[in-house]
C-alpha cells in the first residue's frame, strides 16, 4: 500500500484519505458500510447480523449442540477476503492485519453502543500461517455465553 501511495503526485506521494477521495466511489462507500458499521439485531438470545431469522438461529444452535457461544460465534463470523474476493491479488498480510484490527475496534464499539447490557467478545482471528489470507476472520459472541458448556 505504501508503495502505491508513494507513486502519486510525480513520486511525492499521497496520504490514504486523499487517495481514497481520488480512487473511491460512493456506491462502494455505501457497500462498505455493511462491513464497517454493520446492522446488528437481537434474535432470541443471540446478537446477529441483521436479517437472520429465528429459524436460522435455531439451526445454528442445534448445529452447535446447544453451545450458545459456538453458535453465536459461528453465525457471526466473516472471512475478511469476502469483503473484496475479486481483488485477492492485491491483498497482502499487512493489509489484512490492518483491516482486521480496524474491524475488531469497530465491532467492539458498535456492539457496546447498541447492546450496552450485553457485553461481547470480539475476536480477529489471525491464522498460524500468516500467508493463509483466506483464514483471517472476525467474529463475536456475548460474554454471557462464554461460561456455558455444550450439553452432553
Amino acid at each position: 500500500m505504501r508503495e502505491e501511495l508513494s507513486e502519486w503526485n510525480a513520486g511525492k506521494g499521497i496520504d490514504l484519505g486523499s487517495w481514497t477521495s481520488c480512487s473511491g466511489a460512493f456506491r462502494l462507500a455505501v457497500g462498505y458500510a455493511e462491513y464497517f458499521w454493520p446492522e446488528f439485531e437481537l434474535v432470541g438470545e443471540y446478537i446477529t447480523r441483521a436479517g437472520k431469522t429465528p429459524e436460522e438461529v435455531q439451526q445454528w444452535e442445534a448445529g452447535s449442540k446447544g453451545n450458545r457461544r459456538a453458535a453465536e460465534a459461528t453465525m457471526n463470523h466473516m472471512h475478511l477476503v469476502d469483503i473484496n474476493y475479486h481483488d485477492l491479488e492485491n491483498l497482502s498480510v499487512d493489509l489484512v492485519i490492518r483491516l482486521g484490527a480496524v474491524l475488531r475496534e469497530i465491532y467492539e464499539a458498535k456492539l457496546r453502543w447498541q447492546f450496552p447490557d450485553r457485553p461481547c467478545t470480539v475476536v480477529f482471528y489471525v491464522p498460524e500461517d500468516p500467508e493463509a489470507l483466506d483464514a483471517y476472520e472476525i467474529t463475536f459472541w456475548q460474554k454471557s455465553h462464554e461460561s456455558e458448556r455444550s450439553p452432553e
